[in-house]
């Protein structure tokens, strides 16, 4: 386990409903390699906290790369659903563009497929 990774566990003893925190700890996970922590953390990020946007992305790239590209595309489009209600254009092209990649389109701005 990381020095980060313990920090970061001891302020969410603290702060046990701030979404970033699971987020950063997530990450590290994700960093160390470590895929099943990576999931569930992951899982429990849109199950608990759906409204944090930086999830999606980051848990859309994490599925395809486990090989689970079909649950990404849906990752990638609750997100951007969410990134059009929260008015977040940088991160609603950013889902996009990896929704298209995910979906086998190379052209982003066909928007009859987004």
């Amino acid at each position: 386990m990381s020095e980060r990774l313990v920090q970061l566990e001891e302020l969410l003893k603290e702060s046990p409903t701030d979404p970033f925190l699971h987020y950063a700890i997530t990450m590290e996970h994700v960093k160390l390699g470590d895929d099943s922590k990576s999931k569930q953390g992951f899982e429990n990020l849109v199950s608990q906290f759906p409204n944090y946007l930086g999830t999606y992305y980051h848990f859309g790239k994490f599925l395809e790369k486990t090989g689970n590209t079909s649950r990404a595309i849906t990752i990638y489009e609750q997100g951007m659903e969410l990134a059009k209600s929260l008015r977040n254009m940088h991160a609603l092209g950013e889902l996009r563009g990896a929704h298209a990649l995910a979906s086998g389109f190379d052209d982003e701005n066909d928007e009859d497929f987004l």
